[in-house]
């Protein structure tokens, strides 16, 4: 058993930065977690947690074993073995395999949750969007076809893949894990390269799109590797190295997401102090997001529920998540219409237990994501995870969790 200290300085991995950057942005990295002071607990308890992107300057800092919060590019899966497989990977509309958009990392101060990363994908398809926001109204026992999932991966302090002690910055991921698929660097790889038999991807489609997108140059030389070269020599760097590339050029850009308390931000910030380590000027998330939001509203309804939302909202405007641990916690929702009754949220899938509001996504998003503002192009008005309120062990180590999908 470990002692106090050592505990406590494993807690810490929650709260430092890792990637070298200043004091005023290890600062900034607050860790979703309770406040450890007694005094504080209500008020931590209902304390919203805002989540603001930021290109690390050292990449390093959002791999697996440090444990990261990020968007975009490819995920730091928390179990690299037990991947989510089957059609959990897919679009359940158009079968396309599921893009990565951000993870959260949310431990609990339980014994089987003191590691516990919430991983959201979603198909890049408007028109599966718009069809996932449809079939979300059919309450159980009908399975509504979705084209965003959420996934809970949770792991006691004593695990197979990482050290029961806090990570040192220059650490290394250590243990096994599964090949990845080469063109999308997400999924589990389970079919081959039917010519040089080291590429390996998640499904057929992904298969076609790299043979289709330049890797027949890098299947050719693998494949002279393995004829020249002893199989257990030269021939097994090239499969590496080959393994390592992500083939696909349309993934998301990658950030580390910057979590700063919401109590820090009031109506009274003059314009130059809010969010001062954000990528985009006020100005110009206002105009181009919230805005637009604002000309798709009808009826009193939504633009009265609009006009709280901007309020809020505007206070950190380039927030693109919000977070809250507290049991009673409800989504700040954009419009009037279009919200969830407690009938449509579902129980839990694995303990038929009750699923509590944890975070939300905002549409600012999209513009760090650079999708464009076009008709078809993806759009929602928020993006709301609902999860198991114990967060309960069940068997499976992906355990996939409920979105309720609001479009503008």
């Amino acid at each position: 058993m470990a002692s106090g200290d050592a505990l406590g300085n494993l807690k810490g991995l929650r709260i430092t930065s890792l990637d070298g950057d200043d004091e005023e942005e290890r600062e900034q990295e607050i860790a979703i977690d309770e406040d450890d002071d007694d005094d504080e607990d209500e008020e931590a308890e209902d304390s919203v947690i805002l989540g603001f992107l930021k290109k690390p300057k050292n990449p390093r800092s959002l791999l697996r074993h440090l444990f990261p919060s990020k968007a975009g590019g490819v995920p730091a899966w928390l179990d690299p073995v037990n991947l989510p497989s089957g059609r959990s990977c897919l679009c359940d509309i158009c079968g396309e395999p599921l893009q990565f958009v951000l993870q959260v990392y949310a431990p609990e101060d339980k014994e089987c949750t003191f590691h516990r990363t919430l991983f959201v994908f979603m198909c890049t398809s408007m028109d599966c969007l718009r069809r996932d926001q449809h079939e979300q109204w059919k309450r159980p026992p009908h399975k509504p076809s979705r084209s965003v999932k959420v996934f809970r991966c949770q792991l006691p302090r004593h695990n197979a893949f990482y050290s029961s002690e806090p990570p040192k910055k220059d650490d290394k991921a250590s243990g096994t894990a599964v090949a990845l698929c080469n063109w999308c660097g997400t999924w589990k790889g389970t079919k081959h390269c039917s010519s040089c038999r080291r590429a390996i991807y998640c499904s057929e489609k992904h298969r076609v799109k790299h043979c289709n997108f330049g890797h027949e140059p890098d299947c050719k030389r693998v494949r002279i590797s393995s004829q020249s070269y002893d199989s257990s020599h030269d021939n097994s760097g090239a499969a590496m190295e080959l393994q390592k590339e992500v083939a696909c050029n349309t993934l998301w850009p990658e950030y580390k997401i910057i979590q700063e308390d919401e109590s820090a931000y009031d109506t009274q910030m003059s314009e130059d102090n809010v969010c001062g380590s954000s990528l985009v000027p006020r100005n110009r998330t206002d105009e181009s997001i919230m805005s637009s939001l604002l000309e798709a509203f009808e009826g009193d309804g939504d633009r009265k529920s609009w006009a709280s939302f901007e309020e809020r909202i505007g206070m950190a405007p380039e927030q693109i998540l919000r977070y809250c641990s507290s049991t009673c916690a409800k989504p700040l929702w954009p419009m009037s219409s279009g919200q969830p009754s407690k009938a449509d949220i579902p129980k839990c899938r694995y303990c038929n237990g009750s699923l509590r509001f944890e975070f939300q996504i905002l549409p600012q998003l999209l513009y760090y994501f650079h999708v464009r503002n076009d008709i078809n192009s993806l759009d929602w008005a928020t993006v709301v995870v609902y999860t198991c309120e114990a967060s309960c062990e069940a068997s499976v180590a992906y355990k996939e969790e409920f979105v309720w999908v609001q479009l503008s």
